[in-house]
């Protein structure tokens, strides 16, 4: 992986973290405690409390992918960054740009 290349996966982390950021603070608002009085009947009630589930649900996957993007921010200078944890291949750049947490190729995590 070329300098520059490891340039811009870098700067690719630092967008998908602030993007990231900013969906977790409107998903943290989503998943405030549902008044008992805030719906009309118990299907209204059903329905929101079946949505606070289902943004409760991105919002773990959030916190979980701005773990790994603060993880591969950590490593992406270092050496071993971009090399696939079972085959010890490189991972292609392309797939970095995508996915920058990635720590296998696509054929290793299959």
């Amino acid at each position: 992986m070329t300098v520059v290349e490891r340039g811009q996966i870098k700067q690719q982390i630092l967008r998908d973290i602030e993007r990231l950021k900013k969906e977790i603070a409107g998903l943290e608002e989503l998943c405030q405690p549902i008044a008992p009085d805030c719906c009309l009947g118990d299907l209204g009630r059903f329905e929101a409390m079946h949505d606070q589930e289902t943004s409760e649900r991105t919002l773990h996957e959030a916190q979980i992918r701005l773990n790994r993007l603060n993880y591969a921010l950590g490593k992406v200078d270092k050496e071993d960054y971009g090399i696939c944890e079972e085959c010890e291949e490189d991972i292609p750049v392309g797939r970095l740009m995508i996915v920058p947490e990635s720590t296998r190729r696509v054929h290793c995590a299959q």
